[in-house]
C-alpha cells in the first residue's frame, strides 16, 4: 500500500504525498490508517457517522416488516397468498410482498403471450377473407390514389375556372 518513489510516496491510487529526498522520514514511517485525509468522517462499527453506540431515543423498526398498499393487496390475493381481503395482516414481510409481484409479473406476462396468439390467429382469419373477397392492400393503395387524382384534377379544373 505504501511505496516510495524518490521525493513521491503513494498511499493508494490517486493519493500521493511529497517527500524530501532522501530516506522515508517520520511521516512515510507511520501506518497507513494515520495518513488518511483529515476532511473525512469517521465511520464507527455501525456504519453511521458518529459517535460508538446507537443514538438516544431513536426507535428500530424490524425492517422485514412492510405495511401493504391496497395494489400489493390485490397483488397478493390475485397470486393466492390469501383468500379474502380480510385475511391479510397489517404488516407483511417484504419478501413475500416481493415474491407476489413477481409471481404476478410471471402470469401477467403469459396472459399477454396468449393474447398475442389469439390476436395473430384473428388476423391469419382476417387476411384469407380478405383474399376471398380479392381485396389486398395493393388494391387499396391503387384505388386511394385514383381517388386522389381525380379530386386533385377537379381542383385544377375549378381553379382554372
Amino acid at each position: 500500500m505504501l511505496a516510495a518513489a524518490g521525493s513521491l510516496l503513494r498511499l493508494r491510487p490517486g493519493r500521493v504525498l511529497r517527500c524530501a529526498p532522501g530516506p522515508p522520514r517520520e511521516a512515510a514511517r507511520r501506518p497507513a490508517a494515520l495518513l488518511r485525509p483529515q476532511g473525512l468522517p469517521r465511520l464507527s462499527s455501525g456504519g453511521a457517522p458518529g459517535g460508538p453506540g446507537p443514538r438516544a431515543g431513536k426507535v428500530h423498526r424490524v425492517p422485514a416488516e412492510h405495511r401493504p398498499s391496497q395494489f400489493d393487496k390485490k397483488i397478493l390475493l390475485w397470486t393466492g397468498r390469501f383468500k379474502a381481503m380480510e385475511d391479510i395482516p397489517p404488516l407483511i414481510p417484504r419478501e413475500m410482498i416481493d415474491a407476489a409481484r413477481n409471481k404476478a409479473r410471471v402470469k401477467a406476462c403469459y396472459i399477454m403471450i396468449g393474447l398475442t396468439i389469439i390476436a395473430c390467429f384473428a388476423v391469419i382469419a382476417s387476411a384469407k377473407r380478405a383474399v376471398e373477397r380479392h381485396e389486398s392492400l395493393t388494391s387499396w393503395n391503387l384505388a386511394k390514389k385514383a381517388k386522389w387524382r381525380e379530386e386533385a384534377a377537379l381542383a385544377a379544373q375549378a381553379k382554372a375556372k
